[in-house]
């Protein structure tokens, strides 16, 4: 090579080398790199009890699926990820446990440490007694367990609160943030009635034509079975309105399909929330009414337990979201591992088994449930399920839930 040349080839690199990214996922200090792309991720990660602070019982003994979970949380490494299953203590102390024990430890078949200087976690609606008989037996399950409850009690308690649950908090939600979370103008609609929705999927007994709910119940049901959530997250890239949620499963009912009628309009509510601020019926918990702003940019992120062609649920919940305009129109994340699950063969299949985010056993197969979503306004880099295919690395981490991780990377 000429001496020219190699002056040139060597000022080739210098010019390249400026164009990498010098934030590694995971950096603690976001303020010393500029990354030029944002990993947002979303898991449901069954980190959960069936007993009051059996979380943290559960992660003080050095939980195996913890170590699984946070395995994969230190592979992906993102910048943002919403927890699902993740149960609720207002004094955070799982949460302080998780963070310090299991994702700040490098883990077997993980990778560094991992370190979220920023999180945001609230209230629920799973567990908390409504005073109600929603599930129409003719009695109001306890508030709270009763000495010698069996598990006819315990559901009997769970079915009649505002959201299934055995305790408040179970299966709450956690977000952590590599960047400063706005948690003084984030938004709740843990409260939301499901009547005030326009055109809102009441259920109906089909036996007798008849709403399902009376109308004194009826007016005081919650729209969400958990909470939903908008909590912005100020990025190098700018603001993001993180939309999270977890809508109950349309099953675990009966012929009236009162689940699958929630799920649909828990679904529906960010179809609304994102359509435009003239919506005056949504409120807040703080009684601020509408949705978000035109020229905000947002990722939906959450296990929304409805996939767009197979199992149970109103398809078209999903598939109006995922069309909506706001939306980015992007390739499915996929995971290798999905096709080789049990159930990804069923004749009566119609999805790809690589787009699932779930490993439901051979009677349900493989699902979609969980989602990233990122708005319009963004440029997808990558994304991904990380579900990789048996015998391929980090097959042996995948189990500590039923659920996988999804994410994406997303830039300006």
């Amino acid at each position: 090579m000429s001496a020219r040349l190699f002056l040139l080839a060597l000022a080739g690199c210098a010019l390249l080398a400026g164009c990498v990214r010098v934030n590694v996922h995971g950096d603690p200090d976001p303020s010393m790199s500029q990354p030029q792309t944002l990993r947002i991720a979303t898991y449901n990660a069954s980190l959960y009890s069936d007993e009051a602070g059996g979380l943290l019982q559960r992660l003080q003994s050095g939980d195996a699926d913890a170590r699984k979970v946070a395995a994969v949380l230190q592979r992906l490494r993102p910048d943002i990820v919403l927890v699902n299953e993740f149960d609720y203590d207002a004094a955070g102390h799982a949460a302080d446990a998780f963070q310090r024990d299991y994702l700040e430890v490098p883990q077997a078949g993980g990778g560094a440490a991992l370190r979220y200087p920023h999180r945001y976690f609230a209230p629920v609606n799973t567990g908390v007694a409504s005073g109600l008989d929603l599930d129409r037996n003719g009695r109001v399950g306890a508030a709270a367990p009763i000495p010698g409850e069996d598990a006819a009690g315990a559901r009997e308690r769970g079915d009649d609160s505002w959201g299934y649950g055995l305790h408040p908090g179970q299966y709450g939600m956690l977000l952590l943030s590599m960047h400063p979370i706005d948690a003084a103008t984030a938004r709740t609609f843990q409260l939301l009635p499901w009547s005030a929705m326009p055109g809102a999927a009441r259920p109906v007994d089909p036996d007798t034509g008849a709403h399902w709910h009376d109308d004194a119940v009826w007016k005081q049901l919650r729209l969400s079975s958990k909470s939903h959530w908008d909590v912005p997250v100020r990025t190098p890239l700018g603001t993001v309105h993180v939309l999270a949620s977890h809508p109950t499963p349309p099953v675990f009912d009966g012929p009236e399909d009162r689940n699958g009628a929630r799920n649909h309009d828990e679904i529906r509510l960010w179809h609304e929330y994102i359509g435009g601020s003239d919506t005056p019926w949504l409120c807040d918990d703080s009684g601020r009414c509408g949705g978000l702003a035109d020229d905000a940019r947002f990722v939906i992120l959450g296990d929304l337990n409805n996939d767009p062609a197979d199992g149970d649920g109103r398809h078209e919940a999903i598939i109006e979201l995922l069309e909506h305009p706001r939306v980015l129109r992007m390739a499915t994340p996929r995971g290798e591992g999905g096709a080789h699950a049990a159930g990804a063969e069923r004749p009566d299949r119609v999805g790809n088994p690589v787009h699932a985010t779930g490993d439901f056993g051979p009677r349900v197969g493989p699902l979609r449930l969980d989602y990233a979503l990122p708005s319009t306004g963004f440029r997808l880099v990558d994304s991904g399920v990380f579900w990789p295919a048996p015998g391929e690395d980090g097959a042996d981490i995948v189990d500590g839930s039923d659920h996988r991780a999804v994410w994406l990377d997303l830039s300006n």
